[in-house]
């Protein structure tokens, strides 16, 4: 015999709990399967959870764009400060930039390698040591450096801060309204619990065929076990 299915997605949810809300829209009081209180209590929750649904969907699906406009700020800039360090070798190797202005950068004098920029904090940490490094560098009399100028990786790196910090705002939001679906998902199963408990109720001295008809349109979901859909395909 079919066994009956409650919903364990916020999607197969909410179609539970619309299903439910068109009857009682569209039914009178006196026919409808369960009662008023609980309908009620649907007409008043039903729609905050699926703007609680919505506003997660929307804040998830944003933060997954604005993840990939990051990802190529971040390659662009990582490209920008490590060339910048690999010039500034190449000005020490030709003898133009004494090799005591790498530690105006955070590096040792003798440091020849570019430092890994792999992830984004070391960007981040990278990125400042550069900026700041050059401009002491140039106040000290430094000559300047050229392709690329510490003006335009300036740009590059402010830009892809501007993206991280936009999207660890994001990232903040979206865990807010997740946290906010998942507080009302108990909610709404038992709401969706007592719904389906007083429609098979109201439909029980009914055969079992049309019983499950009869509860199917409210929204109640049975499923076929193993054996049984194993024969029903023969």
């Amino acid at each position: 015999m079919p066994y009956r299915r409650l919903p364990n997605t916020d999607q197969a949810r909410l179609r539970a709990l619309k299903a439910a809300h068109n009857k009682g829209v569209s039914m009178s009081p006196w026919d409808l399967a369960f009662s008023q209180k609980l309908f009620l209590q649907l007409k008043a929750f039903l729609p905050l959870f699926e703007q609680a649904i919505d506003q997660y969907n929307f804040s998830k699906d944003k933060q997954a764009q604005y993840g990939k406009l990051l990802n190529e700020q971040f390659k662009e800039a990582r490209l920008y400060v490590s060339h910048f360090l690999q010039v500034l070798n190449f000005c020490i190797i030709r003898g133009e930039i004494k090799p005591e202005a790498r530690e105006v950068f955070g590096l040792s004098a003798d440091e020849r390698s570019v430092p890994d920029m792999g992830t984004e904090q070391q960007l981040i940490y990278w990125g400042e040591k550069v900026i700041n490094g050059e401009q002491q560098r140039m106040l000290s009399g430094g000559n300047r450096i050229y392709n690329p100028s510490i003006a335009i990786v300036k740009i590059k790196y402010e830009k892809f801060l501007d993206y991280y910090n936009n999207h660890k705002n994001l990232q903040v939001t979206t865990k807010k309204m997740h946290d906010k679906v998942t507080s009302l998902r108990d909610k709404a199963d038992a709401l969706i619990l007592h719904i389906w408990n007083e429609v098979e109720q109201k439909f029980d001295n009914l055969e079992a065929e049309e019983k499950r008809e009869k509860c199917s349109s409210y929204g109640i979901v049975y499923m076929l076990r193993k054996q049984e859909k194993e024969t029903a395909s023969r």
